[in-house]
């Protein structure tokens, strides 16, 4: 899906957004990954590759920096993921010479069919949290830490299955916006191929991000920005985005509503 820019002002918004020193952005998500390890006393990191964008940067930057003790999950269920996710997948950890495991979820996915009833909402993200229960399994028997690969975008509209895609010990790449993160892997030379493919968590067939939200991340992220970077209000955040007020409004009720994601269960004071 393409974003037609109609004013100067979005642009002027956007490159704001995306004007960012990359060289030392990636040196400090490097950083952060070599010293986190060391410091909780782990013996390396494992993470979904699904083949989009934000697990393909998160490859790239562990094939630099924690190479030998990085695990790539590539976790498919062949009757929805499209088969050229998991063959891009599949290419980024031959060209990187990552370790990976390739295990379809559409068996298991299944067989949980057979004894719960039936809700297609809860079923689509019933699929990410096998894959976070694959993940933990491996980072327990390996004592590795798992890494999540949610963007700021995402992370601040609650777009994310709770302790599904969502279960992480580390989150490298959550201060970055999802076009942030089109820069980024620009930068680190990922294949234009990933990094212009619709986002999308593939929780059911079809199923794309800028799709289920109604709204482009170019819209998505000029809004996060305004309000949560130069803590404007809605109404003037239309106003500079040049974006229709309601969808503004959508967007912030979005992060408000999803408010409980973000936060430690609460323990009952007694």
């Amino acid at each position: 899906m393409q974003y037609h820019f109609s004013k100067a002002l979005n642009r002027v918004i956007l490159e704001e957004i995306t004007k960012k020193d990359f060289k030392t952005i990636e040196e400090k998500i490097g950083s952060f990954l070599v010293d986190e390890t060391r410091e909780r006393r782990s013996q390396g990191v494992a993470f979904g590759l699904s083949g989009g964008i934000d697990s393909a940067v998160i490859a790239m930057i562990c094939s630099k920096y924690v190479k030998q003790n990085s695990l790539a999950l590539i976790m498919p269920n062949a009757k929805i993921t499209p088969s050229s996710d998991t063959d891009d997948a599949i290419k980024i950890v031959d060209e990187l010479h990552l370790e990976y495991k390739l295990i379809d979820i559409g068996y298991i996915h299944k067989e949980y069919s057979k004894y719960i009833e039936p809700s297609p909402l809860a079923f689509g993200n019933l699929g990410a949290r096998i894959r976070s229960n694959i993940l933990y399994y491996y980072a327990n028997a390996r004592s590795y830490l798992v890494l999540g690969s949610g963007d700021r975008s995402e992370f601040l509209i609650g777009y994310f299955t709770k302790y599904g895609d969502g279960a992480a010990d580390l989150l490298p790449v959550a201060s970055l916006y999802k076009t942030q993160i089109r820069e980024f892997a620009k930068f680190l030379g990922i294949s234009h191929n990933i990094v212009s493919k619709p986002s999308g968590p593939r929780l059911w067939e079809g199923h794309t991000a800028e799709g289920e939200i109604g709204m482009t991340y170019e819209e998505v992220d000029s809004i996060l920005y305004c309000i949560f970077d130069k803590n404007l209000s809605i109404e003037d955040t239309a106003k500079i985005t040049e974006i229709p007020i309601s969808n503004v409004d959508k967007i912030y009720q979005m992060h408000k509503r999803s408010e409980h994601k973000r936060i430690t269960p609460k323990i009952c004071a007694l």
